[in-house]
């Protein structure tokens, strides 16, 4: 008897301590005065189980907080505060005018017993400064350019499969088809690879592709979620993320790449051929290991491999259902291929209302719904009393941005008349944030751009593209993806050829 009263008082006052834990933690927005709304514990305002995409779910919210005349929003992540810009210029503070305030994504990264972690996207500081300097010549229009033909020999084996399945009168699975075309042009040009998963739907840059889209872009497993809630806590376990297995093929194949290339001086034009250089430079500090590589590499596969294919799957899709629109864009690609002669660099370039669709395609589906960042030091927003605290994170809303009908009249429509030039004059600048804005912008947009045109160019030339009855209006987005990426199979007929 003795035994249980004892046990229920340390219960009880376990229960109570972490019953006021909880209030306390969730107090923290209301001391600020700044709006939020009522968390619940254990999670705050996020559930690790939900049929709801995470995007629409904070979307919601910024609709709610935004009809009620906010400027900005506060949420919780279990007990830690986020704080949520809704007015695009706290927006353009966070990301561009006070961003060094604001530096840091805040993501888990562990070099030691997670090497691929230890990438671009997670980098902090001056470390992220020094890489992204090194970096960046990879992605100018010259070396584009350089890697063009590459480019253009893997959308001519895109060309030839969907000619296979108009042959065949059979629907193509647009998720699968461009999965296929981005891993084989970043197996040619960051590699060097001829991947060809076309024909070799098994290859082993197709099969880490899939892995990818079923374990990293999904915070499914206990050391995700950790990373994601506590990186401090991750690195004191020692937390993986990335799967091991996935770990061993990336840094082979650096060592195996570097080993022939050096051994039968062989220079490429691609992005292993970049990183090789750095690695032998002159002065050590300058130097990349050959775990650095593989990080490197293996973030130029995942970013470019994941949002290019869900960008052409959806482009392709909405300009299935809007044959008008697919007619419009297939005459300016083909007055300005009639112009140049061939598909290059330069014609592909000249395309602007192809942009103005793939913009809008970029705005109904951005490749990520959040932009993360870390407050790095107590920052005041200005014009108000409010001060965000070092070690605060921050979510950019970017779904609820690009689907505020303040900015975008009836949002749910795709509209590429949007982005015109005379359009975009009389929206703010940082309403439109598919790939980020500021100096931590993403650094392959040209190049992401390049591949998602070329591939589309080459398929609206030679056939026309219908809605199959089969796929779902609208689309359902995948509610277990950190991605924005469609559920299902995006099932679209090649109706005919065009020439």
């Amino acid at each position: 008897m003795s035994f249980l009263i004892d046990f229920l008082v340390v219960f009880s006052t376990f229960v109570v301590g972490l019953y006021t834990y909880y209030q306390y933690a969730f107090s923290y927005w209301r001391k600020k005065g700044v709006p939020y709304p009522e968390p619940s514990i254990p999670f705050g305002n996020w559930c690790c189980k939900s049929d709801e995409y995470i995007g629409f779910k904070i979307k919601k919210r910024y609709d709610e907080f935004k009809t009620k005349g906010h400027k900005h929003v506060g949420f919780y992540f279990f007990t830690s505060p986020s704080y949520v810009p809704i007015h695009p210029d706290y927006v353009k503070r966070i990301l561009a005018t006070d961003y060094r305030c604001f530096a840091d994504r805040g993501f888990y990264y562990n070099e030691k017993h997670d090497p691929l972690s230890a990438h671009l996207f997670h980098l902090e500081n001056e470390r992220w400064k020094k890489v992204r300097a090194k970096l960046t010549p990879s992605f100018s229009s010259a070396k584009i350019k350089l890697m063009f033909p590459s480019l253009l020999g893997v959308a001519r084996q895109l060309q030839t499969a969907v000619d296979d399945y108009f042959v065949k009168r059979t629907p193509i699975d647009c998720k699968e088809m461009f999965a296929c075309f981005t891993t084989d042009v970043i197996g040619s040009c960051a590699f060097g690879v001829d991947c060809n998963s076309f024909e070799n739907p098994n290859n082993d840059f197709r099969r880490y592709g899939k892995r990818i889209t079923g374990t990293l872009t999904k915070a499914n497993t206990l050391g995700s979620i950790i990373a994601l809630a506590n990186k401090s806590l991750a690195r004191f376990l020692n937390v993986t993320v990335t799967p091991s297995e996935m770990t061993k093929f990336f840094v082979s194949l650096v060592k195996d790449t570097i080993e022939y290339r050096e051994k039968n001086n062989v220079t490429a034009k691609d992005f292993m051929q970049l990183l090789i250089v750095q690695k032998n430079n002159d002065d050590p500090s300058e130097r990349f290991t050959v775990e650095e590589m593989a990080a490197h590499t293996f973030i130029f596969f995942f970013a470019g491999f994941e949002t290019s294919s869900s960008t052409m799957t959806f482009c392709l899709y909405e300009l299935a259902r809007h044959p008008s629109l697919q007619d419009k864009v297939r005459e300016e690609i083909n007055a300005i291929l009639a112009k140049h002669g061939d598909v290059t660099y330069d014609a592909v370039s000249e395309m602007k209302y192809f942009d103005q669709v793939i913009e809008e395609t970029l705005r109904k589906y951005p490749p990520l719904p959040t932009i993360p960042r870390i407050c790095v030091e107590d920052y005041k927003v200005p014009g108000t009393d409010v001060t965000i605290n070092k070690g605060t994170s921050v979510m950019v809303p970017v779904l609820g941005l690009h689907y505020d009908s303040e900015y975008y009249p009836n949002p749910h429509c795709f509209d590429p008349e949007r982005f015109s030039e005379e359009s975009k004059k009389t929206r703010h600048s940082f309403t439109y944030l598919p790939f980020g804005a500021g100096p931590k912008s993403c650094l392959g947009i040209r190049f992401g751009y390049t591949q998602i045109k070329v591939g589309l160019v080459l398929l609206l030339t030679q056939y026309r593209f219908g809605v199959n009855p089969n796929t779902k209006v609208p689309l359902d987005i995948d509610p277990g993806n950190l991605f924005f990426v469609a559920k299902d199979e995006v099932l679209l007929d090649v109706v005919a050829r065009v020439n």
